[in-house]
């Protein structure tokens, strides 16, 4: 079997998405896989291979070549497919790659398409592209994002509340809930040995090298800087976790960049948090684990959520989680249990979270082994891989 992906964005262009396309093909043997995305950048290649992946770029290296992917992704899987034969079309959420994918399935009619859904904004996000007019995004926009939904032969989404989207989107198909993973050795603190004590790093040298002092406690965000992920929202709460009497002795990390990098460091000056909150702009994929590992407790207060590769890679790191009810978090996440909820948009509640978790550390323990054992259970990449591989055989069998 052959499978030719569309993804609007793909390694080394890092996100949830891509993670998993990496993680799934790596692990299935028997299928081949080709993909076709937009450069973005200049210095990418147009052709390389990434693992078991064979990576086409298209476009002329800036921003705007997602815009045009559907067009020249098309034209490439045309060509591709004279040489390959494909026998399933695999698009990557419902975005300007999935128009690609749904034009070759509107040209091969015969040939299958199977679309995951892994988006983190709401439908409503789209509206900026009919400067956030109702009647424009319903008459334009809308559609064209549907397109894929609506032509799948097979969808899977990453949580319960992307299924129920894809419901009502219109699709036609059988639509499945295979969750994004977790590589467990890779975030585990432990050797893949398991023996205790067997550290992969020094958590004292990381710490000092960041300013942190032994007895300070270190709260942990990994997060794109935009709104949806409520980050000024957590810095707010910052500001009235530290009011407390006493007053706790912590630091918060923000791994991550965005738009509104430059707009939360200055409210950190406003705020006077400046010496406790620390930027660390984007950090390698590969190296995040290091920063949780020396982590107390991880959040991320979004407001809206597809799943949250990044909750499930703290849990695996054996770290406490607090997040928002929002999305696909509850599909994992049971207050109490394998985490804690606070309100979306209510840095009084944060605060009281994180109050909470700091000074609660039987609590902590139990959200500690609890997260570790849901990961380990139902979000391993390689029981996530073995569903994908029959899944790809049950599309071909009808």
């Amino acid at each position: 079997m052959r499978v030719l992906i569309f993804s609007t964005a793909y390694l080394p262009l890092i996100g949830g998405a891509e993670i998993a396309v990496k993680e799934i093909t790596g692990r299935i043997k028997d299928i081949e896989f080709d993909l076709i995305t937009a450069r973005l950048d200049r210095v990418l290649p147009r052709q390389e291979k990434i693992g078991r992946v064979n990576v086409f770029r298209v476009g002329f290296g800036t921003k705007l070549d997602k815009f045009l992917l559907p067009f020249f992704g098309f034209f490439k899987a045309l060509s591709l497919n004279r040489k390959n034969n494909y026998s399933v079309a695999w698009s990557i959420m419902a975005s300007q790659g999935s128009l690609a994918a749904s034009f070759f399935k509107m040209f091969f009619s015969e040939k299958k398409l199977l679309l995951n859904m892994q988006e983190g904004d709401e439908e409503e996000h789209l509206k900026r592209y009919a400067l956030d007019n109702e009647a424009l995004f319903k008459i334009f926009v809308q559609p064209i994002h549907r397109l894929a939904i609506k032509k799948a032969d097979y969808i899977t989404a990453i949580s319960a509340s992307l299924k129920k989207r894809a419901v009502s989107s219109g699709a036609r198909c059988e639509i499945a809930i295979v969750p994004n993973g977790v590589d467990i050795n890779k975030f585990s603190i432990f050797l893949p040995t398991g023996q205790a004590g067997n550290f992969q790093f020094s958590i004292n040298e990381l710490k000092k090298k960041l300013g942190i002092e032994n007895d300070e406690k270190v709260i942990i965000t990994v997060s794109r800087l935009v709104k949806k992920n409520g980050i000024e929202d957590l810095i707010r709460a910052m500001e009235l976790l530290l009011k407390e009497k006493p007053e706790p002795k912590c630091k918060l990390l923000v791994i991550g960049g965005g738009e509104l990098e430059g707009r939360l460091k200055e409210l950190s000056e406003e705020l006077n948090l400046k010496e406790r909150i620390l930027f660390l702009g984007s950090v390698p994929h590969n190296e995040v684990p290091r920063y949780l590992w020396i982590s107390d407790v991880f959040i991320r207060p979004s407001l809206s959520e597809g799943l949250g590769n990044v909750f499930l890679e703290a849990m695996a790191a054996g770290i406490p989680v607090i997040a928002t009810p929002v999305g696909g978090i509850p599909d994992f996440l049971v207050d109490g249990e394998t985490g804690l909820f606070c309100r979306p948009g209510n840095p009084e509640s944060i605060k009281d979270r994180l109050n909470h978790l700091l000074n609660d550390g039987d609590l902590l323990e139990r959200l500690i082994l609890n997260g570790k054992k849901k990961v380990k259970e139902k979000y391993n990449w390689t029981l996530i891989a073995e569903e994908y591989s029959q899944i790809f055989k049950e599309i071909l069998e009808k």
